[in-house]
């Protein structure tokens, strides 16, 4: 899931996964056979040790709230911390949903139903710049990664939570987060369901 930040920003994963360009949707590839539908996982899950700061997500849908890796991936963790602390993604709606797969949100373009067309073409406008992927953090389910449209470092803001694990996407996105709280959540989320808040938790 990449990013031609000055006017739109797609992002696309392995075969256009996540990436944030004008011409391709960021969004991670998905799966030739159609996707099964997530199966229920117990939670809420243990933080894992070393994680950072947890981010609540409250959406149309539910809350659920997201451990992040700043160890493993300190500038995106500072730079998707920086954006939520704005504000930034409150009023944005998911605009890309894979059952058994991917939710994906963080495009200022979907706060406008005229702009449909647009959606998951844009971002923040500032990329983090550089490519965090670890051998550590994996796309488990719950794993939470950034969109881009062919390198890591062009991530900005749409980010994506695995549905279930997706071992073939690992090493291609960077993983910052996970989601220990509210999975099943995550699996209720549809295409322009909104988060109608977003913060550091406390």
């Amino acid at each position: 899931m990449v990013v031609r930040l000055a006017a739109a920003v797609v992002v696309s994963l392995p075969l256009a996964l996540f990436a944030q360009t004008p011409s391709a949707k960021p969004k991670p590839a998905a799966p030739k056979p159609k996707a099964p539908v997530a199966a229920p996982a117990a939670e809420p899950a243990l933080p894992s040790p070393g994680a950072g700061p947890v981010i609540v997500v409250e959406t149309s849908k539910g809350t659920f709230e997201v451990e992040t890796y700043p160890n493993e991936a300190p500038r995106t963790v500072e730079h998707i911390i920086a954006l939520v602390k704005r504000n930034f993604y409150n009023g944005l709606r998911f605009h890309r949903v894979e059952p058994g797969f991917v939710i994906q949100v963080g495009d200022p373009n979907t706060r406008d139903y005229t702009k449909k067309s647009l959606w998951g073409t844009s971002g923040s406008g500032t990329p983090v710049g550089v490519s965090e992927l670890s051998r550590k953090r994996l796309h488990v389910q719950g794993a939470v990664a950034m969109a881009h449209s062919g390198n890591p470092a062009t991530s900005d803001a749409q980010w994506y939570v695995a549905l279930n694990a997706v071992p073939r996407l690992d090493g291609k996105y960077v993983v910052f987060g996970r989601v220990i709280n509210g999975l099943a959540v995550t699996t209720q989320i549809q295409a322009g369901d909104v988060i109608r808040k977003m913060y550091v938790k406390p």
